[in-house]
């Protein structure tokens, strides 16, 4: 991948589920967070839900191969987690990729709000 790089640590992950926003349909979830990088970092998570190993596995795979594809579109300096959904098994990279430039792009490129500016903000007034 061009622009990206895995997001390894369980500790970005906890903080982009946290502090992150998210877009979510029937197969995938997916959490993002402004990291201040150069890069994206790019993290795929799979539960027992979806199924046995080979299952969970597929399910990495095509949310990569979509990712993959629409890479390019994506703004730098993200960190993004995807969560797989049982819904995921019967679906294929091309109806990921869909979701990825109906609805998580426009997500992504909607300004973030600090929390903490506006906490100030309403304590002046």
């Amino acid at each position: 991948m061009l622009f990206t790089v895995p997001l390894k640590n369980d500790k970005d992950f906890r903080r982009t589920y946290s502090k992150g926003r998210f877009s979510a349909n029937s197969m995938i979830t997916a959490y993002f967070l402004p990291n201040r990088l150069s890069v994206n970092r790019l993290g795929i998570t799979t539960g027992k839900k979806i199924g046995n190993a080979v299952k969970r596995n597929r399910a990495k795979r095509i949310i990569k191969a979509a990712y993959r594809l629409s890479e390019i579109k994506f703004p730098i300096g993200f960190d993004i987690v995807f969560v797989a959904r049982p819904d995921i098994e019967e679906k294929s990279a091309i109806d990921i990729e869909k979701f990825i430039k109906s609805r998580l792009l426009k997500e992504i490129n909607k300004p973030f709000k600090n929390k903490a500016a506006s906490k100030q903000n309403k304590s002046k007034k």
